[in-house]
């Protein structure tokens, strides 16, 4: 874990954090039905090297693509191929890049044509989870809130989260200490300070939250095959509030 201190650290992650959103833009325009989830991935490939950064997945920990692109069931760490995305499907769609060695993170699900209202109630409740997330990343108060805000929010509308998988700190590394779960108890945990940068990962079930791991020992599904949600920001913890890092601006 490392508390950014200087305006130029600052910088190298809001840089990060542009080319980041700048490919979840590219994957919004371009994702729709008989596209392959390959085909995502170079986009994204490019996107990123022509923006000055280096994709952050690829290569890590042995990983073979520059994305990862969860279709349906598939919670996280779907690796791109020649599966063709079909009209109602869903897609996670995460994404990293490095910049002068500091790292940012970002993730969304997107729908593919028209999606089920279902599905839709799904993408809002993950995608407002994180709002309320990141509402809680203030200066004083702790790892736990922020977990809880999560837990509360996508319980009360239904839904279940991934309790074997977390959010994380981020910086110098692309995963770093805090651990930042989907669930917890308010009051407890790391206290959060200025300085502090964190990838905040609602990861969102309609049904169970337990979930296994493919043969290819990377791709995450749920364990009853329902659908599932992700989205992620990288923010940065200020006197000021947060911030989060992977916008556009």
């Amino acid at each position: 874990m490392i508390l950014l201190k200087t305006g130029d650290q600052i910088d190298k992650m809001r840089k990060a954090g542009r080319i980041v959103a700048a490919v979840l833009q590219l994957m919004a325009e371009s994702i729709r039905p008989g596209i392959t989830t390959a085909h995502l991935d170079e986009l994204a490939e490019h996107e990123i090297l022509k923006s000055g950064g280096v994709p952050a997945f690829k290569g890590y920990r042995g990983y073979p693509a520059s994305i990862c692109a969860s279709v349906n069931e598939e919670v996280i760490h779907g690796i791109p191929g020649d599966r063709i995305l079909q009209e109602g499907d869903i897609i996670g769609i995460d994404v990293g890049a490095v910049v002068d060695g500091y790292y940012g993170d970002a993730a969304a699900t997107f729908p593919v044509g028209v999606i089920s209202p279902e599905s839709e109630r799904l993408l809002n409740t993950t995608r407002e989870a994180l709002e309320v997330a990141i509402g809680k990343c203030r200066v004083g108060n702790r790892i736990g809130d922020i977990s809880h805000a999560i837990q509360s929010y996508v319980e009360s509308r239904g839904y279940s989260v991934v309790r074997d998988f977390v959010g994380h700190g981020i910086g110098r590394k692309m995963h770093e200490e805090p651990q930042v779960p989907n669930f917890g108890v308010p009051g407890t945990g790391l206290r959060l300070r200025s300085g502090l940068t964190l990838a905040i990962e609602p990861m969102v079930n309609v049904g169970t939250p337990e979930v296994e791991v493919l043969a290819n020992d990377w791709t995450v599904v749920t364990k009853d095959r329902k659908r599932s949600a992700h989205f992620e920001h990288t923010v940065l913890i200020t006197d000021d509030g947060p911030e989060i890092l992977t916008v556009l601006r």
